[in-house]
């Protein structure tokens, strides 16, 4: 544990493989810029690998104020042990007071184990992050300034609000696609804080002989209309009625954990706490109960369908509009409607009165 630094910079680990980006540091960027701002201090960049200098303009585009870069040939592949003796040694010199990861496979293995070497809290998955006081309900201590970690806790009935007002840094992963990514502002610099590497003593039990990456079928976070089928839709081959409707209207095709559980459509194409957040123009759902996990990938989308034969369902709390009916026939209808000429809104209107 290092001591509490409130003069201690920002800090985004900048999640990078074989010299790419992802897309969760740069959106953790934009919110780490405002963290930063409200306590006066610097936002930083953690970037670790092999031949990534080159990334370091574009951290610096999206607001990084300076760039702790550590290249060595022995971090050309993740790995956690020589990647957390990296991140513990950069914390212990400069004393950040708040570290931010993307919730991703690495960040969620390079998290935790740099909290444990720290000594120091991690909260996970967090929808939110904020800047705001606490008092504590014992000793009446009052601390300014701290970080609200802010995510849903026993299975989404409540949302918590975690802080870490003793031990430093304080640490939080946050899924992609939660914090708004803002654009690039071109021609802005960063300074960049070449890093020694030191490894010695470290015991890499793994060797990487090659790196395989499939990419995603499905761009979810880069569609305009999304429709998207729950456990409701019955069968993994009732589940084409989705995708007619998406193809139809030029949409992509999501799908909530429990369709994706029960195999109606591959994992890619999840929507929700445990997939992708999604903000599309519109968000059509058939079958899809509404439970706040799902709810918490999608509620933020422009306007908002709802098809469910259940009026009591959660769906359609947050639905726009919403049509009480059996997605078996108001689905038919809305093709066929659509297929005539007739825009959505007239589609919608028809199904609904069917």
């Amino acid at each position: 544990m290092i001591e509490v630094n409130r003069k201690g910079e920002v800090w985004v680990f900048a999640e990078q493989e074989a010299g790419h980006l992802s897309d969760v540091p740069l959106e953790l960027l934009s919110k780490g810029r405002e963290l930063a701002d409200q306590l006066g201090v610097p936002l930083a960049a953690v970037l670790v690998g092999n031949k990534v200098r080159p990334l370091c303009a574009t951290l610096a585009q999206h607001g990084a104020d300076l760039v702790y870069l550590a290249e060595d040939g022995v971090l050309s592949h993740y790995q956690t042990a020589s990647y957390t003796r990296v991140v513990c040694d950069l914390i212990t010199a400069y004393k950040p007071q708040i570290c931010l990861f993307g919730a991703t496979a690495i960040g969620r293995d390079l998290a935790p184990t740099v909290a444990s070497a720290m000594k120091c809290g991690l909260t996970a998955d967090c929808t939110d992050l904020q800047i705001g006081d606490h008092t504590d309900a014992q000793t009446k201590e009052h601390i300014s300034k701290l970080l609200l970690q802010i995510r849903p806790a026993f299975g989404g009935n409540i949302i918590a609000t975690i802080v870490n007002p003793h031990r430093w840094p304080q640490m939080a992963t946050v899924r992609e696609g939660v914090m708004r990514m803002t654009v690039a502002e071109a021609g802005r610099t960063g300074k960049t804080i070449k890093f020694p590497v030191n490894l010695a003593g470290v015991d890499l039990p793994t060797e990487v002989l090659e790196s395989q990456r499939r990419a995603k079928k499905v761009n979810l976070k880069g569609a305009r209309i999304i429709v998207a089928g729950g456990a409701g839709v019955g069968s993994r081959d009732q589940f084409r009625l989705i995708w007619d409707l998406a193809n139809i209207l030029g949409g992509a095709v999501g799908g909530s954990r429990a369709a994706v559980d029960l195999g109606y459509v591959d994992h890619d194409h999840q929507v929700g706490q445990t997939g992708t957040t999604v903000r599309p123009a519109l968000y059509i759902c058939c079958g899809v109960s509404g439970a706040v996990q799902h709810r918490a990938g999608m509620q933020e989308s422009a306007k908002i369908l709802a098809i469910n034969i259940d009026k009591d369902a959660p769906i359609f709390g947050v639905a726009h509009y919403g049509i009480v009916g059996d997605l078996n026939e108001v689905i038919p209808r809305m093709i066929k409607t659509i297929r005539s000429g007739a825009s959505l809104s007239d589609a919608v209107t028809g199904a609904s009165k069917a």
